[in-house]
Parts: structure tokens; C-alpha cells; sequence
């Protein structure tokens, strides 16, 4: 006797339809699982017979024959539970349904025959549905998230047994529902942060609109205490709201590595990312031997910031290059190849020195300039090559703290940085480039034209000040984004003023 159930499983943030064949023939009890399965779906068979038992039904005896097609294909985790188990009833058959050809089956099963959440459930729905799948059959905290998809039947379940009384029509549970369009404008504005509660720091705001308006990395360069990490994580509060196609990209990533809330739908908010100065180059990039995204993707459409930057290690940093160039992670095995997204915007921080002090000459307590200098080069000049823009950030002073009038709020803020991006979008018409920060060096030598003036700016800015040659398209791009928060087709000379301000450690006496 032989039955088919199907199910899926994900590689990278795309998935692949799974057949589970169960086959049963008379003979001494023998089960054997095929299909290259990893430990956990080979554990599945103590689960399987238990919750079958628990749920009332009695388990096949005899020789079992499970296969997951195709053969050739790692299976991981223990969503292939639930698959099984139907498969089993089917071929005994205590359940009789001429749904099954149309259906996925997701879960893993507790001893009790309880269905527990499983990850990877919408790139998964979206597969299925691609595929011609009418139902999905899952734990009910993964409902949700498989009904963003439109045009397929989802089938939360608590138990085996309202599987069981679904298949045999005893209990006809109703597909869920959800208006994404609802949960996403109710969520998206919803922080609990704001630019308002930051006292001064006028110039490093400023500097943060300019990042957000064009898509820009930067760094913040300041002593401990100046409000570095606090400025960082109120960035998302002015960047634009994520398109819906967004939104599904951040929330396969996050669903593949298991970070949906339980109940969850949908990932609304841009994400932020900051890992600890301590983590590891996988960890970061991405990786393991089951490979898994790592915090630059955990980051895609949103900020990663790295606080401390020269504390990381050097390996790890230098792994980010590639992935900042080219918007996504690709990672090698030898069964497979998997890529990942990886288009952030990368907010960093930094002490100016090891002990947290700017060079005073007049200070003996003060950091010498050979140990800034020491410091600061433990960040590499092809890493700070995709660093747009580079911010000196001061203690707020007391005068500043005591006033009781707030600065400027996110909101209007948000508004200018989502006029300006709306002015990008309409450049970039039909190419692959989202943002000013984006721009290749030819499409920057094409859109990014400055008239005689300007390159007389430019050109004593680069040699008076000691700039390197890579801060030219820099430069460029940046005062592209500033000349588009003013709504100006030039880019005018005081643009090109205000770029040049932002690349600090390019001059002499910083990183050299």
C-alpha cells in the first residue's frame, strides 16, 4: 500500500515541494526514513507514533517505508512531522480524503499529538500557491503569516485530530482570513522613539536626514556619552514606511530563521540589527553547515548598526564588503548554494580613540595623535570605501540638556526623507537602483554633473583638506541627495559644501 502527502521545505528564502511517500507492506515491524533527512526529521518517528497513538488512531505495523522526494535534497527541521503522519493514516486508511493531492502539510507534533509552530511558512505559501496548491495545513500560530499569501486555503490547527476531522470532513474548520493592507498602515507608524527626545546635536541630525533621504551609509565618530547609539536607533523612525514587496523580501528572511513572533503576519516595520562587537564573521555574513542568514540579511530594508566599529574583529568587517556591494550574501556548500538579501543601510559608530578622547595637545590626559591615528586605521580603507558619510559627534553641552524645548520631531522629518526618495524612484525608472547610494560609478558620472563652479569646489576641497580619491564619488552622491531635499535639479555649490563636510576621516591626520 502506498500514500502520498506533500510538504515543503526552504533553502535560503525560496522553498522547494516536498513528496512524502509512505509505504507499507506486511512483515516483521521495520521503519526506514530516506531522502537524505537530517537528525531531526529522522527523529520524527518516535513523535509520529506517539501523537498518532494520543490522537486515538492506531499506528501501522508492519514494514513502513517513508521517502522524501527529491532524494537529493538536505531535509531539515522537524516541519516534516505532520506530513508523515498523514501519510501514515492515508495508507492505513483511518483518514479518506480527496484533498490531499491539493494540499501542503506543515507541523511538528508534540507526543500529545499537539502541533507546534514551525519556520520558513511564507516563502513556503508562496510556493504553494505558485505550484497550484489549494490548502495548507499548519499549527495555528503560523496561520497568520501563510495568509498573506492571497488564493490559498489556510488551515490552522491546534491538533492531529482537527487534522484528522478536516481530511475526514467531520469538522470543517474555516480558512483564515486577514486584510494585510489593515495590519500594515495600523503597525507601521507605531515607535516608541522619537528625533524629539535627542537635546543639540543639530549637525548630526541633519547628517542622519541626509543618510535616510538617500539611502547612505555613515559613521558616527564621538566620545563615549555623546549620544551616538541613542541618534542610531531613532534612524528608523525617519526612513520611508516598506513597500508591501519589501515587506514580504524582510519577512521570508526573518521567517526562515525562526524570528517571527508567534501570531504574526507580516513584518512592518524597517528592521534594526545591532549586533554585539563580539560576533563572529558567520554570524554576521551568514553561513554554517546548514547555511542560515546572518545579521546583514536579518537587516535587509532596514539599518544594521554597528556599534564600536573598531572592536569588531577584522575578519568579520572584512567579510562585509562584498555583501554591501552587491545587496545580497551567496554562501557555498557542497550540496548547495543559497543567497540571501542583503540591501541595508550600515550605521556605525566609533570612540575616537582607545581611551574615548579627541587629541588635545594641550591635554596630557588627552589621547596622543599616534594612538588616534593607531585606532581609527583599524578600519580598513576598502570597508570605509562604502561609507558615505562620516560625522563628528560632540558632547551635548549643558546649556543644550537644560532647555526644556524639544527639537524637531520624526515625523517631519519622515515626510522630507520620503519627498526625496520619491524624487529617486523617479529617476531610477527602470533600472535596478533604488537610491542615490546605489549608483553605479558610470550612472554617477551621468546624473551627478556639476558645472565649472563646482568642480573648482570640489577640486579645493580634495587638495586643501587632504581627500582621497574614493571620497570623489562619495562626494558626488552625497550632494545628489542633499540638492534632491531641496528639490533642486543642479547640484549647486553650497551641496558640494556640505558633502564635503561629511568625510572626515579622509583628511590627513585621520586614517592617513
Amino acid at each position: 500500500m502506498l500514500a502520498h502527502t506533500f510538504c515543503a521545505s526552504t533553502y535560503g528564502v525560496d522553498a522547494h515541494i516536498i513528496d512524502v511517500e509512505v509505504h507499507l507492506k506486511f512483515g516483521k515491524d521495520y521503519y526506514s526514513l530516506v531522502g537524505l533527512p537530517d537528525r531531526a526529521v529522522s527523529e520524527s518517528r518516535d513523535r509520529v507514533s506517539a501523537a498518532i497513538q494520543s490522537s486515538g488512531k492506531q499506528v501501522p505495523q508492519g514494514v513502513i517505508t517513508v521517502s522524501l522526494a527529491p532524494a537529493d535534497l538536505p531535509k531539515e527541521g522537524s516541519a516534516f512531522d505532520l506530513p508523515i503522519a498523514v501519510g501514515q493514516l492515508l495508507v492505513t486508511r483511518q483518514i479518506k480524503s480527496d484533498r490531499v493531492e491539493k494540499t501542503i502539510n506543515l507541523g511538528e507534533l508534540a507526543l500529545d499529538g499537539t502541533l507546534r509552530p514551525v519556520k520558513g511558512v511564507l516563502p513556503i505559501a508562496v510556493e504553494a500557491r505558485k505550484r497550484g496548491f489549494e490548502h495548507i495545513i499548519l499549527p495555528k500560530e503560523n496561520a497568520g503569516e501563510a495568509a498573506v499569501v492571497e488564493g490559498l486555503n489556510v488551515i490552522g490547527c491546534g491538533n492531529l485530530k482537527e487534522v484528522m476531522s478536516w481530511y475526514n470532513g467531520s469538522d470543517e474548520i474555516q480558512p483564515l482570513r486577514i486584510n494585510v493592507k489593515t495590519i500594515f498602515e495600523k503597525e507601521q507608524s507605531e515607535y516608541v522613539v522619537d528625533f524629539s527626545d535627542v537635546k543639540g546635536q543639530e549637525n548630526v541630525k541633519r547628517a542622519m536626514e541626509v543618510a535616510a533621504a538617500g539611502g547612505h551609509n555613515m559613521v558616527m565618530v564621538g566620545p563615549p556619552g555623546s549620544g551616538k547609539t541613542m541618534l542610531a536607533r531613532r534612524l528608523p523612525t525617519i526612513l520611508p514606511p516598506l513597500s508591501l514587496n519589501e515587506a514580504l523580501e524582510t519577512t521570508k528572511i526573518h521567517s526562515v530563521s525562526g524570528l517571527m513572533k508567534s501570531g504574526s503576519a507580516i513584518v512592518t516595520k524597517r528592521p534594526f540589527r545591532a549586533p554585539h562587537h563580539t560576533i563572529s564573521d558567520v554570524a554576521l555574513v551568514g553561513g554554517g553547515s546548514i547555511p542560515m542568514p546572518g545579521e546583514i540579511s536579518l537587516a535587509h530594508n532596514g539599518v544594521l548598526f554597528l556599534d564600536e566599529l573598531p572592536e569588531f574583529q577584522r575578519k568579520a568587517l572584512e567579510v562585509m564588503r562584498q555583501p554591501l556591494e552587491d545587496g545580497f550574501v551567496t554562501i557555498s556548500r557542497a550540496r548547495m548554494t543559497v543567497s540571501y538579501p542583503s540591501k541595508i543601510m550600515l550605521v556605525s559608530s566609533m570612540n575616537p580613540s582607545p581611551s574615548g578622547d579627541w587629541y588635545d595637545p594641550d591635554s596630557p590626559e588627552g589621547s596622543s595623535s599616534g594612538q588616534m591615528h593607531r585606532y581609527l586605521s583599524k578600519i580598513s580603507g576598502p570597508l570605509l570605501d562604502r561609507i558615505d558619510l562620516h560625522v563628528e559627534v560632540n558632547k551635548v553641552s549643558f546649556d543644550e540638556l537644560a532647555q526644556k524645548a524639544q527639537g524637531e520631531s520624526s515625523e517631519p522629518i519622515r515626510q522630507r526623507v520620503i519627498s526625496c526618495r520619491e524624487i529617486q524612484q523617479q529617476r531610477f525608472i527602470g533600472m535596478d537602483v533604488h537610491c542615490n547610494a546605489q549608483m553605479s560609478s558610470r550612472m554617477v558620472r551621468k546624473i551627478c554633473k556639476i558645472d565649472e563652479a563646482g568642480s573648482a569646489i570640489l577640486k579645493k576641497a580634495m587638495t586643501s583638506l587632504g581627500l582621497s580619491a574614493r571620497a570623489y564619488d562619495r562626494i558626488l552622491k552625497v550632494a545628489r541627495t542633499i540638492a534632491d531635499l531641496e528639490r533642486s535639479e543642479a547640484i549647486r555649490g553650497h551641496h558640494l559644501s556640505e558633502a564635503v563636510q561629511y568625510r572626515s576621516l579622509d583628511r590627513e591626520g585621520w586614517l592617513g
